[in-house]
């Protein structure tokens, strides 16, 4: 390993000061976490432990998590719940879509967890969910970050057929750690799902990517030029955060200047907009992506 590609890292000693966020608070953030509550709604910001939980719900922003809150694979990366998930809730469209109406959302983010363990993988109540949406708020835009459903395109087309403003599916991490990071998915089947849904009429794919996780300067740059060889869109790139013990530990913390590059990098590769910053995460700033 050359001594350039150690030239973004510093030795995991503790957070450092760009990686600070504030507290949860202000009437907005208050007004939302009344109504998850109320309405049993599982978002990813708390599920995920977001950082930009606060920002985002400030602002009256959130993302959506449908299908439960309990994921059938194993990322050693992600602070959702491994296990058998619970009965699919067929009045989780309606609910999410009148929630959206209560918050007077105008640009919704929908993800979910994988659901391995049924036939359809969950696409039929993605599509009930994005027409649930649609119809109860018609001028609200949409950004469906989905799981990859195997590859297996009739799951693929359910979402094409509703055609969100933004489909997106995340690589997550650099080819050589996909097997330790995503553990059930595969890089070359995570590419094939953006191509697909670029080739068969989606306007705006959308992928991300986390840091810090042992991936190299040059591992990167092949993951953004394998994104743009599939013709992605939209890129969001974040510093990896460890939710538990349980999970992969930071070996090593990124440079905000190195994201900077990141990000310059990518608009030269063409992607119409780059998201790149320690805090970056994939819905982070979402409503920006439409445009």
């Amino acid at each position: 390993m050359s001594t350039d590609s150690l030239e973004h890292v510093k030795p995991p000693k503790g957070k450092p000061k760009w990686l600070r966020v504030k507290l949860p608070t202000g009437k907005k953030y208050t007004q939302l976490r009344s109504l998850v509550d109320k309405y049993e709604l599982n978002t990813i910001c708390t599920s995920g432990s977001c950082p930009n939980m606060g920002e985002c719900w400030g602002e009256g922003t959130a993302t959506f998590m449908i299908l439960g809150n309990i994921c059938t694979r194993s990322c050693g990366f992600c602070g959702v719940k491994t296990g058998r998930p619970e009965d699919v809730d067929w009045a989780e469209p309606e609910k999410v879509a009148r929630s959206i109406k209560l918050m007077s959302i105008k640009h919704a983010v929908i993800t979910s967890v994988d659901r391995d363990d049924i036939k359809d993988m969950g696409s039929i109540i993605w599509a009930e969910t994005v027409r649930a949406i649609r119809r109860m708020n018609p001028t609200t835009t949409l950004e469906t970050l989905i799981p990859d459903f195997q590859g297996i395109e009739r799951h693929l087309d359910r979402i094409i057929e509703v055609n969100p403003e933004v489909v997106s599916h995340n690589m997550e991490t650099v080819k050589r750690l996909t097997r330790e990071v995503r553990i059930q998915a595969k890089y070359e089947r995570s590419l094939e799902v953006l191509r697909y849904l670029k080739e068969n009429g989606i306007k705006r794919t959308k992928s991300g990517i986390m840091l810090g996780l042992g991936e190299l300067e040059e591992e990167v740059l092949q993951t953004m030029e394998d994104l743009r060889n599939a013709n992605v869109d939209i890129i969001t790139i974040g510093q990896y955060l460890q939710p538990s013990k349980k999970h992969l530990p930071v070996q090593h913390f990124i440079l905000p200047e190195q994201f900077k590059k990141y990000e310059e990098i990518g608009l030269k590769m063409g992607f119409r907009h780059v998201e790149s910053g320690a805090l970056v995460r994939s819905s982070y700033k979402a409503h920006k992506h439409i445009n």
